[in-house]
């Protein structure tokens, strides 16, 4: 089965067990590292995240993958919190987070550096605007590896 196809039909499993508890579904994958295939489920929740929501939604998920068993290969099944300096995967977790601070890595050197920090502005489909050294400054999106929240702590 195709990864793509995969993660969609994990998701339409995984999304209703982590909203009857309370919980958005904030990213999923299924990645192989050293050797290991692990499928990650990343939760939140306004009211934060706890260990005890972390168990119940993996029990909850590891007994319907049981049945549906979408997966062939073993794999380690991990549920977490995307965490403080979460990374933002699409458009919808940009929107959320205009006007707080991220890091964004690139490809390719900027005034020559791979890594800018400053407080997201805006975004399209093919730029993302932060405030950077003061200056707004606008990155075209195929120049960026990720973007992750920076909380000023």
């Amino acid at each position: 089965m195709k990864n793509d196809t995969l993660l969609q039909r994990l998701r339409k499993i995984t999304q209703p067990i982590v909203e009857k508890n309370n919980c958005e579904l904030y990213h999923l994958e299924y990645v192989k590292e050293a050797g290991e295939n692990f499928l990650r489920i990343y939760i939140d929740s306004t009211n934060g995240i706890s260990l005890e929501n972390c168990e119940k939604i993996s029990r909850a998920v590891s007994e319907i993958l049981d049945v549906e068993d979408p997966i062939t290969d073993s794999y380690c099944l991990e549920v977490s919190s995307p965490g403080i300096e979460r990374t933002l995967y699409d458009d919808n977790h940009l929107n959320k987070y205009i006007g707080q601070n991220v890091l964004i890595n690139l490809n390719s050197l900027y005034e020559g550096t791979k890594k800018l920090e400053g407080n997201l502005l805006g975004f399209s489909d093919v730029q993302i605007e932060i405030q950077y050294d003061g200056n707004n400054i606008s990155i075209a999106r195929e120049n960026i590896s990720s973007v992750s929240l920076k909380p000023v702590l």
